[in-house]
């Protein structure tokens, strides 16, 4: 018999949350945590069969100028893939949405893209959404081999670059310390104007990052050369795994490779931490050099790995102003060329 209830204990959250593959911190507590730092409502359900947790799903509001919505990111989460499951914690989802007067459900599913798992979606009234929330193309590196047989997986010239940083005299920085999102912020501002792309608030990085940092769930990395932060990024880290979630450069010293080494290092890093994984986030979805991510993509693959598929946003309207929402966004998609 399934029950749902509300969750409201972080040890019955995480430990189920964890123990679930592939690893994602977008469903950790500490996620919540930073939205409601930034006044958004956060609702976490727990499906219950026979008493026993088997499936979550944190819901999150999303206050924007096209409308206010609740957001699933990477959930619902349920053993097995079960069904029944999954739609009774839609089911909650959407009473919850409801009840506070939202436009419609979105949910950026971690499961694998194939028919058999979009037809999951469809039959409970979900559409693909006009645009994407999170990466839903990954480039991920099994991180458990040795260093030396890492170094063999990379593509020569990426192998080739990140010792040349090293005989350059790049240096490779870790930190925890929230006095150095200045200099991250710094770095991250400038890649944005120069990328012609929207970065996140500097009250956005300082809730993620106060959020996460307790629990060692984030550190950031910074690549010197000549007393100059020439590379950086944001790691997140749940369960096994790394994520490369934000990354920054600055075009001084532009032929200085420190952004290899910046990468070696953080593998070496997520190692001396005991993960198996580390996650390189998005990547473009198909080999289109003209594609924005195609220089980035290309740079991340240089360090070998595979590449993860998962299914597209999905959205459950709720009320006719969603269709403004779908427009507005669909015309936003095409402006970036996505």
């Amino acid at each position: 018999m399934l029950s749902i209830r509300e969750i409201t204990d972080k040890t019955v959250w995480e430990n189920f949350v964890v123990n679930q593959k592939p690893n994602t911190f977008l469903h950790g507590w500490n996620w919540g945590e930073m939205q409601t730092s930034l006044g958004e409502k956060v609702v976490r359900y727990g499906c219950y069969e026979n008493e026993v947790l088997t499936g979550i799903a944190m819901g999150i509001t999303v206050t924007a100028k096209r409308g206010k919505f609740l957001f699933c990111p990477h959930g619902p989460i349920v053993l097995n893939n079960n069904t029944e499951q999954r739609e009774a914690l839609f089911l909650a989802l959407k009473k919850f949405a409801l009840e506070n007067g939202l436009a419609f459900l979105r949910t950026s599913p971690l499961e694998l893209n194939s028919d058999s798992n979009l037809a999951l979606y469809k039959k409970i009234g979900m559409r693909p959404a006009p645009i994407h929330m999170h990466a839903e193309t990954m480039w991920v590196l099994d991180i458990k081999p040795t260093e030396e047989e890492l170094m063999k997986g990379m593509r020569k010239t990426t192998r080739n670059l990140v010792r040349r940083a090293e005989r350059d005299g790049v240096t490779i920085r870790i930190s925890r310390d929230a006095r150095d999102l200045d200099m991250f912020e710094q770095t991250y501002k400038e890649t944005a104007d120069r990328e012609n792309f929207v970065g996140f608030s500097r009250k956005y990085l300082e809730a993620e990052f106060s959020a996460l940092v307790n629990d060692r769930q984030v550190f950031l990395a910074f690549a010197e050369y000549q007393s100059d932060v020439i590379s950086t990024a944001l790691i997140t880290v749940y369960g096994n795994t790394g994520f490369y979630h934000q990354g920054a450069s600055t075009r001084k010293h532009a032929k200085v490779p420190g952004a290899y080494l910046l990468q070696w290092e953080i593998i070496r890093e997520l190692k001396r931490l005991g993960k198996d994984r580390y996650n390189f986030w998005g990547i473009a979805p198909t080999d289109n050099p003209k594609h924005p991510w195609a220089g980035l993509s290309l740079f991340k693959q240089g360090f070998g790995g595979y590449q993860e598929d998962y299914l597209h946003a999905q959205d459950l309207p709720l009320k006719p102003s969603y269709w403004l929402t779908y427009i507005i966004e669909q015309i936003r998609r095409k402006k970036r060329g996505y």
